[in-house]
């Protein structure tokens, strides 16, 4: 296994292959939180060793709701990574955001219900700051270049994370609309969170597969509609990623890298030993043992 892998991929719905990789090894990971969505995938890619996950798992069979989030991200931890480009299928809530468009979101909201969205608990609280919830340099990084491969791009802009598999009623959709939304997906959110909380650098490219069902010339959202526009960006998606990979390489600078600098709030006098060791990966440089 390659040991100098700072950069993952999250492949999201239609991306579940890096058919560019060279010099491939499965990684099987195991975690305190389970079983990540599949093996790791780490290789070469324009000359950096990368590390890709499938987040629906081998032939789509996870549903958002099912995605071990918790492993998932933390075994990107465990294999070194600290930036993580992620690859998402959304529907659009704005007219001027259209489908075959690129959107890199910059703030979310979240509608999710029934999954965990933290590491943390077990007798160990910690409060990270989430108001800039992706990376603003990686972020930025990933606007220029998909703009550079002349594809639409909308750089910002408020991602609603919704439960899922379901597609938004219409209600539901016209009710994320007037609260001046913009895009609406199922994923991002909560890796953003655990990626925070893992002090990772976190960036989502949302592919538009379609007009949510506000949309009169569009009020009914089906599967077929979203996978062949999923298949269409789906090529200039892997393009981005091959481009945008060879210059996340350098000293990260950002606030990511210390998020959980004084966020832990538990003495660790009473932090039972049992989480410290299930949580020593990620609080090891703030509460060495």
């Amino acid at each position: 296994m390659k040991k100098d892998i700072h950069i993952g991929i999250i492949g999201g719905s239609g991306l579940y292959e890096m058919a560019d990789l060279s010099d491939v090894t499965p990684v099987t990971m195991e975690t305190p939180f389970g079983q990540p969505s599949g093996d790791y995938i780490v290789g070469n890619l324009t000359g950096v060793h990368v590390a890709f996950l499938p987040r629906h798992g081998s032939g789509h069979c996870l549903s958002p709701s099912e995605i071990n989030y918790r492993a998932n991200i933390y075994g990107f931890k465990k294999l070194g990574v600290t930036q993580i480009i992620s690859v998402t299928a959304v529907g659009s809530l704005k007219a001027h955001i259209q489908p075959l468009d690129v959107v890199i979101p910059d703030q979310f909201y979240d509608c999710t219900k029934n999954r965990p969205s933290t590491f943390f608990g077990d007798g160990l609280v910690a409060h990270v700051a989430f108001g800039q919830p992706v990376c603003p340099h990686l972020s930025a990084l990933l606007h220029a270049t998909v703009d550079q491969t002349g594809l639409r791009v909308h750089q910002g802009g408020t991602l609603v994370s919704i439960e899922g598999p379901a597609f938004s009623t219409k209600a539901e959709s016209n009710l994320y609309r007037s609260w001046g939304l913009d895009i609406v997906g199922m994923t991002s959110l909560t890796e953003a969170k655990l990626a925070r909380e893992a002090e990772i650098c976190y960036a989502a490219m949302a592919l538009v597969t379609d007009y949510d069902c506000w949309h009169e010339d569009h009020a009914e959202v089906t599967v077929e509609e979203v996978v062949q526009n999923l298949n269409k960006n789906i090529t200039h998606a892997k393009q981005v990623i091959q481009a945008v990979v060879p210059q996340t390489q350098g000293v990260r600078s950002c606030s990511c890298t210390h998020a959980l600098d004084g966020a832990i709030m538990t003495d660790p006098k009473v932090i039972p030993e049992e989480t410290l060791k299930r949580f020593d990966l990620l609080i090891k440089k703030y509460l060495p043992r």
